[in-house]
C-alpha cells in the first residue's frame, strides 16, 4: 500500500525530479528550480484549492502533492503551448472525460437554464456594460435565437450562455468545469479509490 501511495502522492523532490526526465523547463527554456516549483503550486492552489491537491502528511509534516496536481503542473502551468486559461480549461474538460469513463456516468449538462439579461451581472460578476458589449459580440458571431424576449425582457438561451463563457468569461467556464469535476471526485472517492482521503496515512 506504501509504495502504492508514493506514486499518488508525491514530494517536491519527486516532483522536480519528474519534471526534469520529462524534460520541462520554465518559459525562458531554463531548469525548473525549487523556487520555481513553490511559486507553480502557489499559483495551483490560488486557483483551485478547491480542488485539494495539496495537502500535509500528519507525522512527517511535510507538503505532498497530490498526482492529478502533478499533472496540473505538466499540462497547465508547465505548457508552452497554450494560454494558461486555455490550458486549464482542457485540463478540467479531460479530467472530467477520464472521470466519467471510470465511474461509467452519463455526462452531466453544466448549462441548464436560460437567464434575464439582468441576472448575468450577477451570474459572471461583471458589470452591466461589460455584459452587454458580451452578448453584442455573441450576437455578430454566434446564432441570433440565443437571445430572445420574454414578458417584456431579454433572455438568454442556456446554448448563449454557454457560448459567453467559453468565448468571454472563460473563468467562469472554468470555474463550472472545477464545481462538476469535485463532484465526480466525491464519487470517485466513495467508489474506493484514492484521492486525498489517504494524506493521513505515512
Amino acid at each position: 500500500m506504501n509504495n502504492n501511495l508514493d506514486n499518488i502522492f508525491l514530494s517536491y523532490n519527486e516532483i522536480l525530479k519528474r519534471l526534469q526526465i520529462l524534460g520541462k523547463t520554465t518559459k525562458s527554456g531554463k531548469e525548473i528550480t525549487h523556487k520555481d516549483l513553490r511559486k507553480a503550486i502557489c499559483v495551483m492552489e490560488d486557483k483551485h484549492s478547491n480542488c485539494r491537491w495539496k495537502s500535509e502528511k500528519i507525522r512527517s509534516k511535510r507538503h505532498y502533492i497530490l498526482i492529478e496536481g502533478f499533472y496540473w503542473l505538466i499540462y497547465v502551468y508547465f505548457n508552452k503551448d497554450k494560454k494558461l486559461m486555455d490550458a486549464d480549461i482542457d485540463f478540467f474538460k479531460s479530467r472530467i472525460k477520464q472521470y466519467e469513463e471510470l465511474l461509467k456516468v452519463e455526462s452531466k449538462e453544466i448549462f441548464t437554464k436560460d437567464m434575464y439579461v439582468y441576472e448575468l451581472e450577477k451570474y459572471f460578476s461583471r458589470k452591466p456594460e461589460t455584459i452587454k458589449k458580451a452578448i453584442s459580440k455573441m450576437l455578430k458571431y454566434a446564432d441570433e435565437n440565443y437571445r430572445y424576449i420574454e414578458n417584456g425582457k431579454y433572455k438568454i438561451s442556456k446554448c448563449g450562455i454557454e457560448w459567453l463563457c467559453k468565448n468571454c468569461f472563460k473563468q467562469k467556464y472554468l470555474e463550472l468545469l472545477e464545481e462538476y469535476k469535485m463532484e465526480l471526485t466525491e464519487k470517485y472517492i466513495e467508489a474506493g479509490y484514492i484521492y486525498d482521503n489517504f494524506f493521513g496515512i505515512n
